[in-house]
């Protein structure tokens, strides 16, 4: 169970999270969408610690982390909880001077402090399981957006996180780069990982994910099952939003571009 208690983030006078509550099951995939500016990046920053709330409290699995303003939060607390998370990143993010499967590699020895044998293992498996395998010796400035990014996913997996979280996973590739990137995403949405998104990529949400929170000012706006939110919002700034996405991917379907 991952689960956010009144998350609250400022950025000197901006108010960016405003009293964010929320739980997320194990094995479940869940989308944050909304409007850029809307918190989606930052409240997914604030589940790894990548961004620290401002006040709130995080609570992975067995570990939970509180914060107060003016209150430092010690590194070993945020440590434990941010081991149990992977990241990917909206562009991939890979180490230039090391090859993909060295890429995957890197975390387990030079945190985790794996043996050579045992995380070259451990990445063959992940790079196969991302259909990257025969890539494994390439250097990521070989690679397309798209197997750039599939990497970053065998990297996060490597650790065997509790949840992977994706930054707009797909915004940065064209469209049949992005395709198999969701493709990825799905099946390990198949086989029971614990995925939180952040995209405005409806074609990956639409696909995946079982919950939907819609983000807007800082504050949940709506959620509930993806089927519901998508075919029949409640809230009126939830339908203009997904009338705004819809009418963008059919203009780019029009003149060829894609989603």
């Amino acid at each position: 169970m991952i689960e956010l208690i009144d998350i609250q983030k400022r950025f000197g006078d901006l108010h960016v999270l405003k009293g964010i509550s929320l739980q997320f099951a194990e094995g479940s995939v869940t989308a944050l969408v909304g409007p850029s500016g809307g918190g989606k990046s930052t409240l997914l920053r604030c589940i790894n610690l990548l961004e620290v709330p401002t006040s709130g409290t995080v609570r992975i699995g067995q570990a939970s982390v509180s914060f107060e303003p003016n209150r430092k939060v010690g590194w070993k607390s945020i440590q434990a909880l941010r081991r149990q998370t992977g990241m990917v990143f909206q562009n991939f993010q890979l180490f230039p001077h090391r090859t993909a499967i060295e890429n995957v590699m890197e975390g387990l020895v030079t945190v985790l402090g794996w043996d050579k044998p045992r995380a070259t293992k451990r990445a063959t498996e992940l790079l196969e399981r991302v259909g990257l395998a025969q890539k494994a010796d390439a250097w990521p400035a070989t690679l397309s957006g798209g197997q750039q990014q599939r990497v970053a996913i065998a990297r996060a997996l490597a650790p065997s996180p509790r949840v992977l979280l994706c930054d707009e996973p797909t915004s940065a590739l064209d469209p049949e780069l992005a395709e198999e990137v969701v493709d990825v995403l799905a099946g390990l949405a198949r086989e029971g990982t614990t995925m939180v998104m952040a995209t405005h990529d409806l074609r990956l949400a639409s696909r995946i994910a079982q919950e939907v929170v819609f983000l807007d000012g800082g504050v949940v706006a709506e959620k509930g099952p993806a089927r519901d939110v998508f075919k029949d919002p409640k809230a009126e700034r939830t339908r203009r939003f997904l009338a705004s996405l819809q009418a963008v991917s059919k203009a780019n379907e029009a003149d060829g571009s894609g989603v």
